[in-house]
């Protein structure tokens, strides 16, 4: 997302306020212990413990506490210097998990299908994504294909006014596989630089869902043999583990390129992006930590994981 200095800043203490709760859970207790005494094994395995609660998963867990100890053991921390380690290598794990989004640098159209569960923000940040892309001067297309639910085809088409992006829908019930021919096809007619497509979310009708983007794929793959160019699925931060699950179910569904976290402002759970980027090796593009345009940002591994340790940028 552009932005200005003063903007960034700005960002950086929303996502570090957004993260509290997950930091407080991360490094309460440990800080607590470690400025007490000298590192020991029993403390290594409070930090251990401490992670998994954190939803960073036990392998991480586990990588994070040996590279603590090899590092500090035996000596004494202050509150922050205990912070700053985590920090770092809480960063080193997620470095190569940086994704980038550059559609505008792509094929014209550039196809992008976001996915994801009812409610994990997807129609929002697929609304903050156009209005980035729009300032950017680019001539943006929005296909409303969740064509199941009225309510989010109406939040689509606000934030496409928003953003002075074009908009296409059909009535419910329609063929969203269709809808996203169409969408396309009217988007090599028009010079549109991006087509930002929407989908259904029903993981309780599974089999459906699956049969659904399967055919949205297929479609869309007749017309660009390359597309969809970016597959997004949107995380609600939430859901902690529910999440890792969601990211295996979708992977079954269609290709995933990338992964977009949001509510992070809303839970003690932020570690899970860290398991979630480590299990399935997916880059992680934006994260969002709030309802504005602005709340969703380009996804920083040192930010994040400063943020997460509960330290300022």
């Amino acid at each position: 997302m552009s932005e200005k200095p003063e903007q960034k800043k700005g960002w950086f203490q929303r996502l570090t306020a957004g993260l509290a709760r997950s930091s407080q859970q991360m490094t309460e207790q440990v800080t607590g212990a470690f400025t007490k005494k000298p590192l020991d094994q029993e403390q290594l395995d409070q930090l251990e413990e401490m992670l998994i609660e954190a939803d960073l998963g036990p392998q991480i867990a586990a990588r994070i506490a040996d590279a603590f100890g090899k590092a500090r053991f035996g000596k004494s921390s202050t509150d922050v210097e205990v912070k700053e380690a985590l920090a770092e290598l809480v960063a080193a794990e997620l470095t190569d998990r940086e994704g980038v989004f550059d559609p505008l640098s792509g094929p014209k159209p550039y196809v992008v299908l976001f996915i994801g569960v009812n409610g994990s923000g997807k129609t929002t940040t697929l609304g903050k994504i156009a209005s980035d892309l729009t300032a950017k001067k680019a001539k943006v297309l929005i296909a409303a294909g969740d064509t199941f639910r009225a309510a989010a085809v109406e939040q689509l088409k606000v934030w496409a006014d928003r953003a002075g992006a074009d908009f296409m829908s059909k009535p419910p019930g329609a063929d969203a596989a269709a809808l996203a021919f169409e969408a396309v096809e009217r988007a090599q007619a028009e010079g549109h630089d991006v087509v930002l497509i929407d989908t259904a979310g029903r993981l309780q009708n599974k089999a459906d869902l699956m049969a659904e983007l399967a055919k949205i794929v297929r479609v869309l793959k007749k017309q660009v043999p390359d597309a969809p160019h970016h597959v997004l699925l949107v995380l609600d931060a939430t859901t902690g583990q529910n999440a890792v699950n969601q990211v295996a179910t979708f992977k079954e569904i269609c290709a995933v390129t990338g992964l977009i976290v949001t509510k992070l402002d809303g839970t003690a759970r932020g570690g899970v992006l860290v398991a979630i980027a480590d299990k399935f090796g997916l880059p992680v593009h934006f994260v969002g930590v709030g309802e504005q345009a602005a709340d969703l940002q380009v996804f920083s591994a040192p930010a994040f994981a400063r943020a997460l340790a509960g330290l300022d940028q």
